[in-house]
């Protein structure tokens, strides 16, 4: 199994609500930045943001933000491995993983990072423009319209996967959601975006908006008080991280197409006509003998 994709649309939708329920309306006392390499920025200095009051609490793409009544802005990008953590008062935040402290009066938030590369960050901005230009621009799907969703869809010809997972043109949807979210609609990951007739269109619009619904809805009531195994891998998901396991609707082996350290995996029955997409890796060792459908899988 592949790692964990970084956090996407329904995972960072429930940080957000948990963090307006915690900190929205309270005094950010400090914040301890204990690995040098988080802070991104210089200016404004991360000290103006101490002794502000959290007004909000927002995502931006598979970023979370903490708006403060001076006008700054707190955003925190997880990357792959980053988590954010509740702190009791009085508690030690998690030995060497703990990458920073937001601390309150009646607790702190922990970002942590499992590993050893250090890639989730933290960046401190003046305004609201600033936030503006860190956005990639991609639509918010879970409000879009059918034809906001389909200029977005059909702007450039690349395969639905690539499409789906461009943050310039849909935010927040990643490696996982992506995944699921092309099974329900039974259109194959390689198809590509501007080959789609209308109907295959709307049906990957409902799929979409229907998928992250009722993930952030499972994830929402997992959590309780707060979400402490964030994973890209549930036993529920129909097809994400269930290489060679049955599909849920026809029993037909779970596929995947590998590359770098993600991988895409899809049910060639329901989605591909049968047709066994190539995976680079063993395609090339095999050649000939690759098989080409499901049937001909031993």
């Amino acid at each position: 199994m592949t790692l964990d994709p970084m956090p996407e649309l329904p995972d960072i939708t429930v940080y957000v609500d948990r963090l307006a329920d915690k900190v929205q309306g309270r005094v950010l006392r400090r914040v301890k930045v204990l690995n040098p390499f988080l802070l991104r920025t210089a200016l404004p200095p991360l000290g103006e943001a101490e002794g502000r009051t959290v007004t909000g609490v927002e995502r931006l793409g598979k970023r979370v933000v903490l708006a403060l009544d001076s006008g700054l802005f707190l955003v925190i990008h997880l990357m792959i491995a980053g988590r954010l953590r509740w702190l009791l008062p009085g508690g030690k935040p998690p030995g060497k993983i703990s990458l920073a402290v937001f601390e309150f009066d009646h607790g702190g938030v922990v970002l942590t990072e499992a590993g050893s590369k250090r890639r989730a960050s933290l960046h401190v901005l003046a305004d609201r423009a600033a936030l503006d230009a860190m956005d990639p621009g991609g639509i918010d799907v879970m409000s879009a319209s059918l034809d906001d969703f389909s200029e977005r869809l059909t702007r450039e010809n690349h395969t639905l996967k690539r499409v789906l997972t461009d943050p310039r043109l849909f935010s927040g949807i990643g490696n996982a959601y992506s995944d699921e979210i092309l099974f329900r609609a039974q259109l194959s990951p390689i198809q590509l975006s501007q080959k789609l007739a209308p109907e295959q269109i709307e049906r990957l619009y409902h799929a979409t908006q229907t998928v992250l619904a009722e993930w952030i809805a499972r994830l929402d009531k997992e959590a309780g008080d707060w979400p402490e195994k964030v994973t890209a891998f549930h036993p529920q998901m129909a097809v994400h991280g269930k290489y060679d396991q049955p599909c849920p609707v026809c029993g037909t082996p779970v596929q995947r197409i590998v590359y770098a350290d993600n991988e895409t995996n899809y049910c060639a029955r329901c989605q591909t006509g049968g047709k066994l997409l190539a995976d680079r890796a063993l395609s090339t060792l095999l050649h000939r003998s690759w098989p080409k459908n499901i049937d001909e899988l031993p």
